[in-house]
């Protein structure tokens, strides 16, 4: 029998290759969004929101359908789980839409407010107790944000604020996330979690289609859902091989990886407002992830 000991303990190389699997998931969300924003300058978001969804969709297919059959499909929280769809194809249209105004990097930084917002709505929605100094760590990544969007400004752009609604879009999806997980299956929520995306959407495309232009369009529109759902199945390896509180962190490589892919594909570069808004939102969110770790 394995010492269970041993088995909480991850080896140094278990640990080392979860996060590399979690540094891999942000490259490939950083790419996907390189490819959202090339095709926003002909295509509708609507259009591309919908081939990010459906693509992922096609993709879960092929990938659980052999193996698990229609059990995938079988679902004790139907709403719940149309809900979190929803949300998350809410989060990627309000992203994708945004970014076709404003640099990759600069959405990055405000997209690393979703954890932020997790922990302001685990009270109240999943019961969990804060702290006074818990607040205050919220109160300074909002901070930050302030800091990368400067409302009133010569900067300010209006389309960061869809960057917000993403955030907190994405954040309740991560909260209803958290209550199907101990009923529902991985590769359920994993395969609803594009449904709304792909399928209600469909109603809506005829009416802003635009045939791809080129084999290259057609390209980056299959990647963009092969992509993001390659992200998310990084994602969940990485805290298979090692605790959250030690993978998480590495999800903000994610802004490193937008800025290099931003400057790469669009030569933008992130100003040092910007920079220093992200380290407050980054500082904040592993304080908040270092607190709870703390009180377990």
């Amino acid at each position: 029998m394995t010492d269970t000991r041993t088995a909480a303990a991850p080896a140094p190389t278990r640990l080392l290759v979860g996060i590399l699997f979690m540094v891999g998931a942000g490259v490939l969300f950083a790419v996907m969004g390189g490819c959202a924003k090339l095709l926003g300058q002909t295509y509708s978001s609507l259009q591309v929101s919908w081939a990010r969804a459906f693509g992922h969709i096609i993709f879960l297919a092929i990938a659980f359908f052999p193996r698990h059959g229609l059990a995938v499909l079988r679902t004790r929280r139907p709403l719940m789980q149309l809900g979190r769809s929803a949300l998350l194809f809410t989060s990627n249209l309000a992203h994708f839409f945004a970014i076709t105004f404003i640099p990759l990097g600069k959405a990055a930084s405000i997209s690393l407010t979703a954890p932020l917002i997790v922990a302001m709505l685990a009270g109240p929605m999943l019961g969990e107790r804060t702290t006074k100094a818990r607040v205050v760590a919220l109160l300074c990544g909002f901070l930050g944000v302030l800091l990368v969007i400067r409302p009133g400004s010569a900067v300010f752009h209006w389309a960061s604020l869809f960057v917000v609604l993403s955030a907190a879009s994405y954040g309740v999806y991560q909260i209803l996330t958290r209550m199907v997980a101990g009923i529902e299956s991985p590769e359920t929520s994993a395969f609803y979690s594009s449904t709304v995306g792909a399928f209600g959407m469909l109603l809506v495309m005829p009416f802003v289609w635009i045939a791809p232009a080129g084999w290259f369009d057609i390209m980056l529109f299959c990647a963009l859902g092969v992509l993001g759902a390659l992200g998310h199945y990084c994602v969940a390896i990485a805290f298979g091989f090692g605790p959250a509180n030690v993978i998480s962190p590495f999800q903000y490589f994610q802004l490193l990886s937008s800025v290099a892919v931003g400057y790469w594909m669009f030569a933008e570069l992130p100003d040092a407002f910007t920079w220093l808004g992200a380290a407050v939102i980054v500082a904040s969110g592993l304080y908040i992830g270092w607190s709870q770790t703390r009180k377990r």
